[in-house]
């Protein structure tokens, strides 16, 4: 199981998407749980996001919003690096 884990920056997406589009947040939960087990594949349109070393990805919160993370396989853990808007 990953963990994940919050740059300073998601923590303030979370507090705008709260704010801003509270109806999207049960579909973060989902998205967040899904994380955990299969970062690379589930719902969500994950797309790889290009100009990174792979690992960088992207996954739709709403049409408006998207998660945007990077995984790291070797310490088995998510960095969560945005989740409000659609690419910073």
């Amino acid at each position: 199981m990953y963990t994940i884990v919050f740059s300073e920056d998601a923590r303030k997406d979370l507090k705008n998407l709260y704010k801003k589009a509270p109806q999207a947040i049960t579909k973060l939960s989902q998205l967040l749980i899904e994380l955990q087990e299969h970062p690379k594949t589930g719902t969500g349109q994950i797309e790889i996001l290009k100009g990174y070393d792979g690992s960088v990805y992207s996954r739709r919160i709403t049409k408006e919003h998207r998660l945007v993370y990077k995984v790291y396989d070797n310490t088995v853990e998510v960095l969560v690096l945005s989740a409000y808007g659609h690419y910073k």
